[in-house]
């Protein structure tokens, strides 16, 4: 969006929210192409989000099961930013750089449990 190292210019109004829907853009886009967890995520979504669809009992079911599976994928982009300010701290091991790496990886497997118990709930309650 912008050059390595330059800081852009202020923006209001329309071109504030084009550049912040650039910079959006630019943040998926790394992260597809630097995180193969979150590429079989949004696999696992794309296949997913169909089935709540047409096995979701009711359209609240329907947008929970699917709120479920995009809350993984936001956990996810949030646990691969966390990592790559981490490591661009340093390469050296560090008992706070594995602390804040492993708490990531928690908050992403407890993601996927609540897409399981959320599905359970919904198809089988």
């Amino acid at each position: 969006m912008t050059e390595p190292g330059k800081v852009p210019d202020k923006a209001t109004g329309l071109t504030r929210i084009l550049r912040a829907f650039g910079y959006t853009f630019d943040g998926l886009k790394a992260t597809f192409k630097s995180e193969a967890a979150f590429r079989q995520e949004l696999a696992a979504c794309v296949i997913l989000a169909p089935v709540a669809l047409y096995y979701g009992p009711g359209g609240i079911a329907k947008a929970v099961m699917i709120g479920s599976l995009m809350l993984v994928l936001v956990v996810e982009i949030i646990n691969s930013a966390l990592e790559s300010v981490v490591n661009r701290h340093g390469t050296e091991w560090n008992i706070h750089a594995k602390l804040a790496k492993d708490a990531g990886s928690a908050a992403v497997f407890v993601a996927c449990c609540n897409v399981a118990i959320v599905w359970l709930l919904c198809l089988f309650f």
